[in-house]
């Protein structure tokens, strides 16, 4: 065949400049691409000779052979696969974005084999990204049966087709490289992105490397397999040893402890794909190191490493989970980096969600010392699910442990014992949250409460104000903050309020932020507490706001008085004798002074408050 110049079957200069400089975020992905379409030449030669065994040509050690050469400045990437004729040169690297992947499967239906290789390339493309990285490509390639056909590009435009010298069945793909490209050409680099995106492949990726025998004066090549092969989450569950499970979630997770629990599963039916996740038991050195708010998975499509930066296949409230989604089902863009959002990835995400979930209750049933550990170190996490996923809220607070009024200090109880141990006639589960239990276990707001017998969940971190409003029920059981919104039976204190009305009004003229003075039934030891509405922020979350340096927009509270506490009824009584006494004001104002403090808020006006109090004592 004479040597001809040909141009490519697109708008083409345009196009690989997209492909070369914006389809791919990183360039080291080239030889990821190159290598999967290596691996897909050998499955198509394995698979076509099923049925026809002359295609084998007797080779049947399948192999990826990579040859980096510093002198000629070029990085070889061979393969003993199917190869191409000049027919097939021209149709499949002549014509962009024209798949021959995707065309062998269709094949492949049609023949209704069942044994179908699962091939990756299905976008025509990713042979492309070479020019990422070289100036001039060059492919030698041959099959069964045909001459051996040379395909050359500088990626301008044009390629030339002429014959080439190659006995064997198969393809070279020699990339010329770029000055800024060199570090390809080291071993060491070669090496750690095969680990990256090609260690799991089916089939050997070994580097030729030369050594040169001193004695002998004479140089040997030398072939060094660099891939392990060992996709772990491919084999029966029934073959692999803790210790297997534990050295690789070691390996993904950069972690020195073993799991808390291993999830290991096929799915099949509608979506099929194979997931390996890992729950730990302790936070792993990249999350203590690094605050990413999203999940991540290692994605592979058969075995192919794609990425570790998709935050769809989890959601962020399970981003402690660690391990590996492989599927070749799911729909990737051209550039495979970025997951289509469609119904399929929905299915892989609730299952794989749904899966996880199964596995803690299962831990806190079975293993609650473990599930323990393992609350102490993701519970704040888990929670933020009750915010986001609302088909999973009430299964997530099944996972949901707390302190609790009837309980020691340091032990726990979750939702569902305090329902089962709630009386007939309570309708709503109490709580209350603050900074830790020490300051919130003798707080005013629980002492109707204790009272009656009637337990409150003690709720001490700082994102449970957050986000255990937006749970609002559990099992028909509404729940509700002991020191939010009403909770007196408002025909109980009609009597006192008589008696108080005066004083009441006074006291509300008296205080600057109170929007209201009223008597209540919740103290029965206290005289006086601060109570926000239903929907207002703890004070203790207020104060920590403050101390972060957030804006707290100003609101008023409700200041309510025990009518049964000597000091309310003391002043009661100084205003009725002498409304314009001025120790009715302080002491009035001393009331709000330590019920603010009971809240566990700060005092506005410290000095103040210390100026009245000596006041009262010096008298």
């Amino acid at each position: 065949m004479a040597k001809k110049t040909l141009k490519f079957k697109t708008e083409l200069e345009q196009l690989l400049h997209l492909i070369t400089h914006s389809l791919y975020s990183h360039r080291e992905v080239f030889l990821r691409e190159l290598i999967s379409n290596a691996c897909d030449a050998i499955d198509k030669v394995r698979f076509e000779g099923l049925t026809n065994t002359e295609l084998l040509d007797g080779d049947s050690n399948w192999k990826i052979t990579l040859r980096a050469d510093k002198e000629a400045k070029t990085l070889t990437i061979s393969d003993n696969g199917i190869g191409m004729s000049q027919e097939s040169v021209i149709q499949n690297l002549g014509t962009i974005a024209h798949s021959g992947t995707q065309a062998f499967l269709e094949k492949a239906k049609e023949m209704d084999v069942k044994d179908n290789p699962e091939l990756i390339g299905q976008f025509g493309v990713g042979f492309y990204a070479s020019f990422m990285v070289a100036d001039d490509v060059t492919v030698i390639t041959k099959a069964h049966g045909e001459d051996a056909v040379k395909w050359e590009s500088k990626g301008t435009g044009n390629f030339t087709l002429s014959d080439a010298d190659k006995e064997t069945r198969g393809t070279e793909i020699i990339l010329h490289l770029k000055e800024d490209a060199a570090e390809y050409l080291d071993d060491w680099t070669i090496r750690s992105t095969v680990k990256k995106f090609s260690d799991f492949l089916e089939h050997p990726v070994v580097l030729l490397t030369t050594e040169k025998d001193e004695e002998k004066d004479t140089e040997e090549e030398k072939e060094d397999q660099i891939n392990t092969q060992k996709a772990i989450w491919l084999r029966a569950k029934n073959e692999i040893k803790d210790e297997e499970y534990s050295e690789f979630y070691k390996h993904i997770a950069h972690d020195m402890a073993d799991p808390a629990e291993t999830i290991h599963y096929n799915a099949e039916g509608a979506i099929e794909f194979k997931a390996l996740l890992f729950i730990p038991e302790a936070k792993p050195f990249d999350m203590m190191m690094n605050n990413d708010p999203k999940a991540h998975l290692n994605l592979y499509v058969q075995r192919v490493f794609i990425s570790n930066e998709f935050d769809n296949l989890l959601p962020s409230y399970l981003r402690f989970v660690k391990g590996v989604v492989d599927s070749s089902d799911l729909p990737l863009n051209v550039s495979r980096e970025i997951l289509q959002e469609n119904p399929m990835l929905d299915k892989i995400r609730k299952n794989l969600v749904g899966r996880v979930l199964k596995t803690l209750k299962a831990m806190k049933t079975k293993d609650y010392d473990k599930f323990l550990k393992f609350h102490e170190a993701f519970s704040t996490i888990l929670k933020e699910g009750l915010q986001s996923d609302w088909e999973n809220k009430e299964k997530i607070a099944d996972l949901l442990l707390f302190e609790s009024t009837v309980k020691d200090a340091g032990e726990k109880t979750c939702f569902a014992d305090y329902v089962e141990n709630m009386a007939d006639d309570q309708e709503e589960i109490l709580y209350l949250a603050g900074e830790n239990r020490a300051a919130i276990a003798h707080s005013p707001y629980l002492e109707s409460f204790k009272d009656k017998g009637q337990e409150v969940l003690l709720m001490t971190d700082p994102i449970d104000d957050f986000v255990i409003p937006q749970l609002m029920e559990y099992k028909g059981k509404k729940l509700k903050a002991v020191n939010k919104g009403e909770i007196d039976d408002k025909d109980a204190l009609k009597d006192e309020e008589k008696q108080f009305e005066g004083f009441l009004g006074f006291a509300k003229e008296q205080l600057d932020g109170v929007k209201e003075v009223k008597l209540t039934t919740r103290l029965k030891d206290s005289a006086a507490v601060i109570v926000g509405d239903e929907h207002s922020m703890s004070p203790h979350i207020e104060e920590m706001m403050r101390r972060m340096g957030q804006d707290i927009p100003p609101h008023e509270s409700v200041l309510e008085l025990n009518p049964e506490h000597p000091v309310v009824k003391k002043v009661q009584a100084m205003y009725d004798a002498d409304a314009k006494d001025p120790k009715v004001g302080t002491l009035t104002k001393l009331l709000h002074d330590q019920a603010v403090i009971a809240s566990g808020a700060k005092l506005a006006d410290p000095a103040a408050f210390a100026a009245r109090l000596n006041a009262v004592l010096a008298d």
